[in-house]
């Protein structure tokens, strides 16, 4: 099995290592723009990932930021991207999940969904039947997307949001915790509330 190298080690990297290694993998170590003090897992620093050589290495970016995630797994395209799915986790084998995606710890994939690469779905979420969520899209802690809801690229699901099935949620969308979406959500919108309703929208 590839030995795997973490791209940026802080709180979401925390959480897909700990996937990992309850899955089997080995992790070499972390890239960072600099070495970091905190080091839970006592991983061995790799300098940056522009000048580490990942010939043979799986890699995965450990970034929370969708933008920032997107922009460094597109800076290295041509590498290998591991996917860190948590051994509680509960994915549908004709659901279809992209590379250097997270299903974290007790989330569930149902079938016919579709996840896109780098996205985060995270402790707890539920993602139900035949969703499509494109890439670098983060679901937080406890969302729910009930069957057929689609997210766009970039968007963010805040923990404990519900989507209403059939729903349309649009690309790089903020949604509040707690949110309630029971509309189609265009692009760029910031929603918050039960009903969920749009108080601005992303620059």
């Amino acid at each position: 099995m590839s030995k795997i190298i973490i791209i940026g080690y802080s709180g979401h990297a925390f959480v897909a290592i700990d996937a990992l290694q309850k899955s089997g993998f080995k992790i070499f170590g972390y890239c960072d723009q600099q070495e970091k003090k905190e080091n839970p897992f006592d991983l061995n620093y790799l300098g940056s990932e522009d000048n580490f050589d990942f010939e043979g290495k799986l890699a995965f970016v450990g970034i929370g930021n969708n933008n920032i995630r997107k922009l460094v797994m597109t800076k290295l395209e041509q590498l290998d991207f591991a996917k860190a799915i948590h051994p509680s986790a509960v994915i549908s084998a004709i659901s279809k999940i992209g590379a250097g995606t997270l299903i974290a710890a007790n989330a569930v994939v149902n079938p016919l969904s579709n996840i896109g690469k780098g996205v985060i779905v995270n402790s707890g979420a539920i993602v139900e039947h035949e969703c499509n969520l494109e890439d670098f899209v983060h679901i937080a802690p406890g969302a729910t997307l009930a069957g057929n809801v689609t997210v766009g690229a970039l968007t963010f699901v805040g923990a404990n949001a519900v989507v209403k099935q059939g729903v349309k949620i649009g690309s790089k969308v903020t949604i509040g915790a707690g949110a309630v979406i029971l509309e189609d959500i265009p692009d760029n919108a910031v929603v918050v509330g039960n009903p969920g309703k749009i108080i601005k929208y992303n620059k």
